[in-house]
């Protein structure tokens, strides 16, 4: 099983980084790969098992079920249902972390998941920079008071 984690400092309060990244709809709003979003059937964007129907900038969709939020943590779970990336056994965690020191906030983004074994290193790399790296980069941008 291959695993990835991603972290960065975001120069915002936590409670102002939670809110977008509790909203399992919101990605668009602070993702730059991410074009739209829709909650499927209906469902509250904070109900776990509800899935999300979003579409990347490149026309690729994918399909993804919230499974665990936590205000308490401040973490959300979910899990890929329909991806064009040859991985499986896809589950991954945002959590934020209040950091004391000037009210700034530390986001860490992991994933652990299956590839097809000549296809790691770039599925790896894939989630690692394409997903994490660049949703982190689009929330600092989004929320940094720096910028």
């Amino acid at each position: 099983m291959e695993q990835v984690c991603v972290s960065s400092i975001i120069d915002a309060p936590a409670n102002t980084v939670w809110q977008h990244v509790r909203d399992f709809n919101g990605m668009p709003e602070w993702h730059p790969a991410i074009h739209d979003s829709v909650i499927e059937d209906n469902r509250p964007s904070d109900a776990v098992g509800c899935v999300r129907h979003f579409h990347l900038t490149d026309g690729n969709e994918l399909r993804e079920q919230l499974v665990a939020l936590s205000d308490r943590t401040l973490s959300q779970t979910y899990t890929i249902l329909k991806s064009p990336l040859p991985i499986t056994d896809y589950v991954a965690t945002i959590r934020v972390v209040p950091v004391t020191d000037g009210d700034r906030t530390l986001v860490e983004w992991n994933a652990e998941f299956n590839a097809e074994p000549d296809y790691v290193d770039q599925a790896v790399a894939t989630v690692r920079d394409n997903v994490f790296q660049a949703g982190l980069d689009g929330l600092k941008a989004k929320l940094d008071r720096r910028q």
